[in-house]
């Protein structure tokens, strides 16, 4: 796991960067459940407070609190013996909100330019 951390008053920003990043996984634990999205993080627009995102349906959707957003970590571990990359959105108390991990090929591979971005992102916060 990786200790760099971008601050979450940049959240907007990169998620309006990443909708435009194709397919990614979309992570939402609660109540010791995990739900899970697998597809293009969408677009969204500020309005009432909250960041909605404003994919096709079906898709993911939803109304984000973007100013509970502390900071977003950088994850970087194994994952069943596989890399994996996420990007972490946590609040102040240091839990997770959600998670963007990176997408695979229908190999499993990582998207090798999802990669690049996620590692040259990763290096401006170290």
């Amino acid at each position: 796991m990786s200790d760099t951390a971008m601050p979450g008053e940049l959240a907007q920003e990169l998620l309006e960067t990443l909708s435009e990043w194709g397919t990614m996984v979309t992570i939402i634990i609660h109540g010791g459940s995990v739900f899970e999205f697998k597809g293009p993080f969408p677009k969204g627009s500020v309005a009432e407070g909250f960041y909605n995102l404003n994919g096709p349906v079906p898709g993911l959707h939803g109304h984000l609190n973007l100013k509970q957003v502390k900071q977003i970590s950088f994850q970087d571990k194994q994952h069943r013996g596989r890399e994996s990359y996420a990007f972490v959105f946590e609040n102040a108390e240091g839990e997770v909100i959600f998670k963007v991990f990176l997408g695979r090929d229908d190999k499993g591979e990582l998207l090798a330019e999802q990669k690049q971005r996620f590692l040259a992102m990763q290096q401006q916060y170290q």
